[in-house]
């Protein structure tokens, strides 16, 4: 018989600004044990050194995070000219070196190439899977490995700063996937030079905000009250990309069971994905037809 997880059935939102040297799941296990929560998790991993929003779903919001990790996301990152590394940014071993330093233009040129759907091959140092097995754990053995491409949708990319010839700062909104580390080594291979990434920030996520982030320190200090509560998101703030649709009373039961409920028309055609809410209360995600919604995700939430 499995054991019965401890904590609260609290289900919301908490954004939090990560700090550089921890790792998501770091972050993640903090949060589910400042707010005694029985059930959490994220939306879209950072990388230890990496800073900025980290989504952390709690209870029935966790079966939202398909939406938010779907959704753009914007960066903002430095790439260090004239070193590749074999993780791809600062951490790593230096692999190769070149005196070639790229001016503004030539940089502002070369992004152009990384705009739109492009492919792009993960690093050596990732968590993608190869025959079953974490990228990273087979290039910490000293392995390397043939990485298959994939599609990534770079909505902008662009040269926000040049604090110096070795550096540049750059902004960029994505899609699903997408490695930062890997932008800076592709740059630095098209414009000769080599490159790799020295810090790396993620300026929004979706429908959060940096600006919106709590950090570490700020949760340990309001760890089990009911201040760290109060920052708390609702749940369907990671629903903002999809219609709301309101249900009949008769629409909400059906719903709660899993069934196909009537809902009041709204802003959607049939066969659109949307949510459901009754009484100010979200219910479930599914698709519209024939003046029903059919759940795919139904929330189970306290009253």
């Amino acid at each position: 018989m499995a054991r019965k997880r401890k904590g609260r059935d609290i289900s919301g939102w908490l954004i939090v600004d990560k700090p550089a040297g921890l790792t998501s799941t770091a972050v993640v296990n903090k949060v589910r044990w400042a707010l005694d929560a029985k059930k959490a998790g994220h939306a879209g991993t950072l990388d230890p050194e990496a800073t900025g929003v980290l989504a952390v779903a709690l209870g029935e919001a966790t079966k939202t995070v398909p939406y938010i990790t779907d959704a753009l996301k914007a960066y903002r990152f430095t790439v260090r000219f004239g070193q590749a590394t074999n993780t791809d940014d600062a951490e790593g071993e230096v692999i190769a070196t070149s005196e070639a330093r790229p001016s503004d233009d030539e940089i502002k040129e070369a992004l152009h190439g990384f705009v739109g759907e492009i492919m792009q091959v993960p690093p050596q140092f990732s968590a993608v899977k190869i025959d079953g097995e974490r990228a990273y754990k087979r290039a910490r053995d000293g392995e390397e490995m043939e990485i298959e491409a994939r599609p990534l949708w770079v909505e902008e990319l662009l040269l926000t700063d040049r604090p110096d010839a070795d550096t540049a700062v750059l902004e960029m909104t994505c899609g699903k996937g997408g490695y930062v580390r890997s932008i800076a080594r592709d740059l630095g291979k098209v414009l000769g030079c080599h490159g790799h990434v020295v810090t790396l920030r993620r300026l929004w996520s979706g429908p959060f905000e940096a600006e919106q982030g709590i950090t570490l320190d700020q949760i340990d200090a309001l760890a089990r009250t009911p201040e760290l509560d109060a920052h708390l998101l609702p749940l369907e703030v990671g629903l903002a990309d999809l219609p709301e649709l309101k249900c009949t009373a008769q629409g909400a039961a059906r719903l709660r069971n899993g069934n196909p409920g009537m809902v009041v028309p709204g802003d959607v055609d049939y066969g659109d994905e949307a949510w459901a809410s009754f009484e100010g209360k979200p219910l479930a995600v599914g698709r519209f037809k024939a003046g029903e919604l059919h759940p795919s995700r139904v929330f189970n939430l306290a009253d």
